[in-house]
């Protein structure tokens, strides 16, 4: 600061450039880097995923191991941190995964050797490309071969190219999808899917044991009333029906009679208008009541 020609730099100097938004580029390179990611990992416990391999009904990919451990109560379990529990278990909810037949096994073609990740490169069997980030790629339901979602779209055929197994149009599940309207429509699916008691492998979903009870409660309830009902309505005697329509017949009499003669009581403690105004009304009001002395007058 003594005259060695320094000097205080202002954040006009710092700061060259404003912070700006990513490009397309950038936004497709980060993308495709977590795609990628995603392609070589399980989705629940982050572990490089090999055989079994199995897929959910968002289209993640499991290691069938994890999934199992996940559903079982483990030994350790005490052991394990609160927060990665509580991330698997939010990761269960997200797709509704509840045991093996709320996810299906996929059946990869594989390719060469293991390679730094240690797996095989997984292939479509139609176009022999290899399925990852750079491949849309898509499994059917409920026989889980996995395809290039090109090559699906151009066969335009409802059985499965490998095993001829027929499926819906909706069954086509797409790996890891980005898109919203893909996402849309697998959250549809699954919805449908509850609705009609099945799960994502197309298989019949456990009824729960608190939803049959209340069923069997709310059955037992109703056939209690139409029972109570038939016994009330259904007198099948003649006779017995006659004495008890006459029975009611008097008590319907007797309330009547009682009521009319509350009412005539009831009126004897009031007096009219009518025959207040021809007594006069109030002219007496005065001296009502007061009568004068005999001595007085």
């Amino acid at each position: 600061m003594g005259n060695d020609g320094g000097s205080i730099p202002t954040r006009r100097e710092l700061v060259k450039e404003a912070a700006r938004n990513p490009t397309t580029s950038q936004l497709k390179a980060t993308t495709l880097e977590h795609l990628a990611h995603a392609w070589r990992t399980c989705a629940l416990s982050g572990e490089t995923l090999k055989q079994p391999v199995v897929g959910d009904a968002l289209g993640r990919l499991f290691n069938k191991e994890e999934i199992i451990k996940a559903i079982l109560p483990a030994e350790d379990a005490e052991d394990e941190e609160d927060v990665t529990k509580k991330e698997k278990d939010d990761c269960l909810k997200k797709a509704q995964i509840k045991g093996l037949k709320d996810v299906v096994a996929l059946q990869f073609e594989s390719e060469g050797a293991e390679g730094q990740d240690h797996r095989q490169r997984w292939i479509c069997p139609i176009t022999k490309k290899e399925l990852g980030e750079a491949t849309k790629a898509v499994y059917l339901v409920p026989c889980g071969h996995v395809f290039a979602e090109a090559a699906v779209k151009e066969l335009g055929e409802e059985r499965c190219p490998t095993c001829s197994e027929k499926y819906a149009p909706n069954d086509q599940i797409p790996i890891l999808p980005m898109d919203e309207t893909d996402l849309a429509r697998l959250m549809l699916r699954m919805n449908t899917l509850k609705e009609r008691s099945l799960t994502h492998a197309l298989k019949k979903a456990k009824k729960s044991k608190k939803n049959t009870d209340v069923a069997a409660d709310a059955d037992g309830a109703s056939k209690h009333k139409t029972k109570s009902k038939a016994a009330s309505n259904g007198i099948q005697n003649a006779a017995t029906a006659s004495l008890t329509a006459k029975v009611l017949e008097e008590q319907s009499a007797r309330d009547k009679k009682r009521k009319a003669d509350m009412s005539d009581n009831l009126d004897s403690l009031y007096v009219k208008k009518n025959a207040r105004a021809k007594e006069g009304g109030n002219n007496d009001f005065m001296s009502r009541g007061y009568s004068i002395p005999t001595d007085s007058r």
